[in-house]
C-alpha cells in the first residue's frame, strides 16, 4: 500500500531543512558499517553527550541502584540518603574489578568482592583494608570515578559520561525538553515502573532513530498506527538536540489515553508519555552491525488494565515492525553497492536533524583528534600528576 498523499504536506520543521524544496542526501552508507566509523562515534557522541537513561520512578528509596551500559561502558546510577542521584563506572579504582554484578539492587555500602575496597552511594571510599598505614594514601582521591548527572523537570534521568569537570551544558541541546505545554497536566508520580525488555537487532543504531524519526513508512509498514494515531496529522518541530512529534486521536482513542506526546532525544532516546502509559525506548550500539532496542515501560498506578495492556500490545507490534525495516535495510548497506538516496526535504526532515547532529558531532571531534594527533577518549580517566604510566 502505497503512502496516502497530502494536499499540504506534513508540519516538519528543522534548522536543517528550513526553506529547502529539493530532496537532501542522506549520509553515506559507510556510515552504518565501518567499524572505524563506530569507534569514531564512541569517542565523539557516546563519550561526552548527554544521554536521557531512566526515569526517577524506579529508585524509590535511598540506596536503590540500576547499572546500565552504552557501546560498552559500564556505569551505576544510584541514589543516597538526601534522595541525590549519581552516578560512576562500574569499576573499583583499586584494580578495577566491577562493583556490582546484579543488573539492581539496594545498599547502605557497596564492596567490591575483589579486595574488599567499600564505597558509600554517593561513591566516596569509606573503606581500604589495611590501607590505614600506607604513608599518603589520601581516601578522598579515591572515590569510584563518577559521571555527570542531571533530573529534569519531568523526573527523567541524564547522564554525561564525559570524565571532564566541566561537560558541554545539558541546555546547550536539551533546554526546554521538559517544560512543553503539552506536558502541562501530567502528573509524572502517578507512574511506577511496570517492566522492562530489549529486542537484539542486527543493525546499525542510527538505523533504528533514522527510521524512528519517520513516519513516511507509516502506512506501507504498520497497519495497525492507525489504531494509536491519525498519520495525516502527525507534525514534527526539530530543535537543537531534540524532536517533538504530535499527532491527532479521535474521541474514542482519547477515552482509551492513547493522547501520545513522542520526543526523540539525541543520539539515541525517545519518550512516549500517554495519560496510560510511559515507553522509554534507548537504542543501545553493540558495534557497527548490531544494535540492542531497549525498553523501560512505566504505568499510570490509576489505569484502566484493558487500556494499558492495549496500548502495550500495539507499541510492541510497531516495535517489532521497526526491527525488521531497520535490519533489512541494514542487510542491503552491507554488500557495498548501496551508497545512500534522496530524503524528502519535509516528510524525512527529522531524520535528516538528526542526521546533522551526528555527522557535526563526528566531525568536530575528528578535527579535534587530528590536531591533537591521537585519538582522543572523553571518557577516560584523567591520569594525576603522580600516576606512572608506561
Amino acid at each position: 500500500m502505497a503512502p496516502k498523499s497530502r494536499s499540504a504536506g506534513p508540519v516538519c520543521s528543522s534548522p536543517y531543512t528550513a526553506g529547502k524544496t529539493e530532496p537532501v542526501r542522506a549520509v553515506s552508507a559507510s556510515w552504518y558499517t565501518s567499524e572505524d566509523m563506530y569507534q569514531l562515534q564512541r569517542r565523539a557522541i557516546f563519550s561526552k553527550k548527554w544521554m536521557l537513561i531512566t526515569h526517577e520512578v524506579r529508585f524509590p528509596n535511598a540506596g536503590d541502584w540500576i547499572k546500565f551500559e552504552i557501546t560498552g561502558y559500564e556505569y551505576v546510577v544510584s541514589k543516597d540518603r538526601k534522595g541525590n542521584f549519581h552516578a560512576w563506572h562500574n569499576n573499583c579504582r583499586h584494580r578495577g574489578y566491577p562493583i556490582v554484578d546484579a543488573n539492581s539492587g539496594r545498599n547502605q555500602i557497596l564492596s567490591c568482592k575483589y579486595h574488599g575496597w567499600s564505597y558509600s552511594m554517593d561513591g566516596r571510599l569509606k573503606k581500604a583494608p589495611w590501607y590505614d598505614n600506607v604513608t599518603d594514601f589520601n581516601k578522598s582521591e579515591n572515590s569510584l570515578f563518577s559521571s555527570h548527572v542531571r533530573k529534569d523537570a519531568l523526573g527523567f534521568i541524564w547522564v554525561n559520561l564525559d570524565s571532564s569537570d566541566t561537560p558541554e551544558p545539558w541546555e546547550k541541546e536539551f533546554d526546554g525538553i521538559d517544560t512543553q505545554n503539552r506536558y502541562d497536566g501530567y502528573d509524572m508520580n502517578v507512574y511506577v515502573f511496570d517492566h522492562e525488555f530489549e529486542i537484539d537487532a542486527a543493525t546499525n543504531w542510527k538505523l533504528c532513530s533514522d527510521n524512528f524519526n519517520e513516519c513516511y513508512h507509516c502506512p506501507t509498514s504498520h497497519p495497525t498506527i492507525p489504531a494509536l494515531f491519525d498519520i495525516d496529522t502527525l507534525t514534527s518541530d526539530a530543535k537543537d538536540g531534540y524532536v517533538i512529534l504530535a499527532s491527532a486521536q479521535d474521541e474514542q482513542q482519547k477515552k482509551e489515553g492513547l493522547q501520545i506526546c513522542t520526543t526523540y532525544c539525541f543520539p539515541n532516546v525517545s519518550t512516549n508519555i500517554l495519560p496510560n502509559y510511559i515507553m522509554l525506548q534507548r537504542f543501545l550500539p553493540i558495534n557497527a552491525h548490531r544494535t540492542k532496542m531497549h525498553y523501560q515501560i512505566f504505568r499510570n498506578k490509576n489505569a484502566n488494565q484493558e487500556h494499558f495492556d492495549k496500548i502495550n500490545v500495539l507499541y510492541k507490534q510497531v516495535m517489532s515492525e521497526d526491527k525488521g525495516l531497520a535490519c533489512g535495510v541494514q542487510k542491503n548497506m552491507e554488500l557495498g553497492h548501496f551508497v545512500n538516496g534522496q530524503m524528502h526535504p519535509q516528510i524525512e526532515s527529522p531524520v535528516v536533524h538528526q542526521q546533522a547532529k551526528t555527522r557535526e558531532a563526528v566531525k568536530e571531534h575528528a578535527a579535534l583528534e587530528k590536531s591533537a594527533g591521537r585519538s582522543i577518549w572523553p571518557v577516560a580517566q584523567a591520569p594525576n600528576s603522580d600516576m606512572v604510566t608506561f
